[in-house]
């Protein structure tokens, strides 16, 4: 069972000082000239250091973390962004040198003592890494985008529509999609597209000066383009740009094939002539949309059944996050789209964030984000806060496969439609794909052809829409369509984190099939990965979470077989 215990009683802090305040640099930079002077002369004090650096990041990033979130949920408000922008100018750049001297005394101790691979070679591998990728150059230059990231969020943010007389977001114009009424769908997503429109000009200049200054970064580093360096910096040391590409020949060859015959049954039964945008979400039978909640306490209680069903640690678990006020679920004027789980990282705990308008869509979301915080839970008791991150690659089949393991649980909040929101899922996967690798796709062209302008991408950006969902009727919506990637926020705000998904969507099938035939096996084994952190090598995390590490056809297609039989099944 898990006790909402007081964290400070949970994690006291026995290297930086109870009261230090971390929004003030001069109180952090004595810390880390401490370290970074300090003389690690025994394996004890090299422990001891590590322990020490470990606290001190912790405390320095909640600070950072926690004015980002208070951001996020109110990015109208004057003050939080006032301190957000702070921290992130004045304190956060200031931290990166110290960094890098601490890690170059990492990798210079290894080098002189046998570390014990187990516990070490992870660790020694990502401080190589940053060491060779780290220029002081770059630090004004990252923080300069981020400035700009944050200007995304708030352009975004801010965007309303009047419907049917009603102020609304975005996303709560858009659950109309699922309306029955085809009039009504279009007139939806018309308004919708029309408002991002209004902003088209403004976000294609923000992005520009993105490019360019990614481009920037990624020369200074030494790297051919931001590519190598996005691979280099996120520490993708398994695979290549080149695996990607061919991952992408793959979902081409293997998913859109069943995509566009399941495509040409919906146009059959909703009886028209071609799919437009908005006939992708609604219900071919005619059926109401399924509004699986009305309140975000319904939400929550809903997935805090379901997550004790499948695990009552994670019930447990969730319920301590409701208890300690760690959600944020619904949408409203002023937040930022989007969900997301944060941690606070010397609290050691969880925080969900989302947009959340009574859709099953919303359902998924916030099961997705509950896997993150298992994971994040999980390895909360590492001592050190490298390993309590972990790689996005399977940071991600922590949330998908909370997704699938959910299923058999759907009836909690869809009771006889239950069966209707598992085939709803199946085929929002096999939606996906396709579109993350057309999302991965244009990154990869956006930034190794960074001399070409705004219609050079837009026209990129149309002909990948042909190349990964031939399906869909976009005739007479050209203007929009060529703009339509400015929705996607990891184009501006995580530039080249899309492809994490796919691989482990990957990995998140295994668990599910697994989980069909030996339930308590597979939940076994998944939480075995978890908690393993970022302790272990990406492939070795997946093998201990019984999935292979490979995004081959090879792999790909007998999963998606298993994916359209499980949809004919429930058809």
């Amino acid at each position: 069972m898990t006790e909402a215990t007081d964290a400070a009683e949970e994690y006291p802090r026995r290297y930086v000082a109870a009261q230090a305040d971390f929004g003030d640099w001069e109180t952090a930079e004595q810390y880390y000239r401490e370290l970074a002077e300090r003389d690690l002369r025994s394996p004890d004090a090299f422990e001891k250091w590590l322990l020490d650096w470990s606290e001190l990041d912790a405390c320095f990033d909640e600070e950072g973390t926690a004015r980002e979130i208070e951001l996020t949920r109110r990015t109208d408000d004057a003050e939080r962004e006032r301190r957000h922008v702070d921290f992130v100018e004045n304190v956060k750049p200031r931290r990166e040198p110290w960094h890098d001297r601490l890690r170059r005394k990492f990798v210079g101790y290894a080098a002189e003592h046998d570390l014990p691979p187990m516990r070490y070679e992870v660790l020694e591998r990502n401080c190589r890494n940053a060491v060779e990728i780290f220029r002081e150059d770059n630090v004004p230059l990252l923080t300069r985008d981020e400035i700009l990231q944050q200007r995304y969020q708030k352009i975004t943010a801010a965007m309303t529509c009047d419907f049917d007389g009603r102020e609304c977001t975005i996303q709560q114009v858009m659950q109309q999609l699922e309306q029955p009424d085809r009039t009504l769908r279009e007139k939806a997503w018309r308004m919708a597209a029309d408002r991002f429109a209004l902003d088209a000009v403004v976000l294609d200049v923000l992005y520009d000066q993105m490019v360019s200054l990614r481009h920037q970064i990624a020369r200074n580093a030494d790297c051919a383009d931001y590519r190598a360096y996005a691979f280099k910096a996120k520490q993708r040391f398994d695979y290549t740009p080149e695996d990607c590409l061919e991952y992408h020949d793959a979902i081409e060859k293997v998913v859109v094939p069943a995509l566009v015959r399941l495509a040409d049954e919906r146009t059959k039964k909703l009886a028209i002539d071609s799919l437009r945008p908005w006939d992708l979400d609604v219900d071919v039978d005619g059926r109401p949309p399924l509004r699986p909640f009305e309140t975000d306490r319904q939400l929550a209680d809903g997935c805090s059944r379901i997550f004790a069903r499948i695990d009552p640690d994670f019930g447990d678990i969730f319920s301590t996050l409701v208890e300690r006020g760690m959600l944020d679920l619904g949408s409203r004027k002023g937040k930022a789209p989007g969900g997301y789980q944060e941690m606070y990282w010397e609290q050691r705990m969880p925080f969900i964030f989302m947009n959340a308008v009574g859709t099953e869509d919303d359902v998924s979301t916030l099961l997705h984000e509950g896997g993150h915080a298992f994971h994040s839970w999980a390895c909360r008791n590492e001592p050190l806060l490298a390993y309590r991150h972990f790689p996005l690659e399977f940071a991600e089949v922590a949330s998908m496969s909370m997704e699938c393991l959910a299923h058999p649980h759907l009836e909690e909040f869809f009771g006889d439609d239950a069966d209707r929101a598992r085939k709803r899922h199946l085929l929002d996967i096999l939606h996906f794909l396709p579109w993350m690798a057309r999302v991965d796709a244009f990154q990869h062209y956006v930034y190794t052809h960074v001399e070409h302008d705004t219609q050079r991408r837009q026209d990129e950006w149309q002909a990948l829409r042909k190349r990964f969902a031939p399906h869909q009727d976009w005739s007479g919506l050209e203007s929009y369509e060529r703009n339509s990637w400015h929705r996607k926020l990891h184009f501006f705000q995580v530039p080249f984190y899309y492809i994490e998904y796919g691989i482990a969507q990957l990995g998140a099938l295994q668990v599910w099939l697994s989980a069909k035939s030996n339930v308590r096996e597979a939940v076994a084994k998944y939480r075995a990965a978890l908690t393993l952190g970022g302790s272990r090598p990406l492939p070795e995390l997946f093998e201990t979470a019984g999935c292979k590490f490979d995004f081959s056809e090879a792999t790909l297609r007998p999963l998606i077989e298993a994916v359209v039989e499980e949809i004919q099944r429930l058809t």
